[in-house]
């Protein structure tokens, strides 16, 4: 494993998108616990992006216009959705004063893993990523890829569970204030409703 494809890999996690957001409005308003849920249903929601680049079902997806077409507007319409909740304060991204423990971990767990799997450009992400720290020559070359795939989780549960865990630390002081909770419930929203917008509109390219 090289360095290029860890330092690579760090940067692409790092860069806020619809799962950082989700783990930070959920670790805000639900507490460590449930960060740690919404962490570990986003990253899981990358295992079926990285099976498909795997066995070159990104390729039919990147060739298919119909079934990409089909799964951005699922999944933009998914985004919208969430945006929606969170300025209702209902469902799994509530954001508000209420029993920090835990509950409720499975429906979490189910919102991340939604959120990345309705994304049809993390599998052509994958699919163009992955191959390039991979010797297509070796005999084993799906062990490799196997590696680098459970690296790559690995590394955005790690670095998502500690943005989950700043927002819980951020929450127990900003939940005493109306004002800012209002601010970010508007700011979650907005952020859903973009990425939404932005994926629906975008390239299958």
């Amino acid at each position: 494993m090289s360095l290029d494809f860890l330092i690579t890999s760090m940067v692409v996690i790092l860069i806020p998108g619809t799962g950082v957001i989700y783990t930070l409005a959920t670790g805000l308003g639900a507490g460590r616990a449930a960060s740690v849920a919404a962490a570990f249903g986003c990253t899981l929601g990358i295992l079926p992006h990285l099976a498909a680049a795997m066995f070159g079902l990104a390729a039919v997806l990147h060739t298919s216009a119909v079934l990409f077409t089909t799964l951005k507007y699922l999944g933009a319409a998914y985004l919208l959705y969430l945006a929606w909740l969170t300025l209702r304060e209902a469902g799994p991204v509530t954001i508000e004063r209420r029993d920090r423990r835990g509950a409720g971990n499975f429906r979490i767990i189910s919102t991340g893993f939604l959120i990345n799997i309705l994304n049809p450009k993390l599998s052509i992400f994958f699919l163009a990523f992955l191959p390039q720290f991979v010797d297509a020559n070796s005999p084993s070359w799906i062990g490799e890829m196997l590696t680098l795939a459970g690296v790559f989780m690995a590394l955005t549960f790690a670095v998502f569970v500690v943005y989950g865990f700043f927002a819980a630390l951020v929450g127990e002081v900003a939940l005493q204030s109306d004002l800012f909770m209002r601010w970010f419930r508007r700011a979650a929203a907005t952020a859903f409703a973009s990425f939404g917008v932005r994926l629906a509109l975008g390239d299958p390219q």
